[in-house]
């Protein structure tokens, strides 16, 4: 596989992550958002809704961003374009 091919292969693979990721960060900041209030049941003594709105969304974003990085990582050490210690 020469140069150019690693190149292409490694942008689909990252560009797939990334519209992978973004479809879940939709999900979690709009459609559980616009759904919240006929979700009405306790979840941790909680609300639903409420707990999404204060607790789960910014865990779901800090666990997006460490996924990312971590894979993003293991992605450019496998074609050789990470950066070196």
């Amino acid at each position: 596989m020469d140069s150019h091919d690693r190149q292409r292969a490694h942008w689909r693979k990252s560009l797939r992550i990334t519209g992978i990721l973004l479809a879940i960060w939709f999900f979690v900041s709009f459609v559980v958002a616009w759904f919240a209030r006929p979700l009405a049941f306790d979840f941790f003594g909680w609300p639903f809704s409420f707990w999404m709105g204060a607790q789960g969304a910014l865990l779901v974003y800090v666990a997006i961003i460490g996924y990312y990085a971590w894979y993003m990582n293991r992605l450019d050490a496998e074609y050789g374009v990470g950066e070196e210690d």
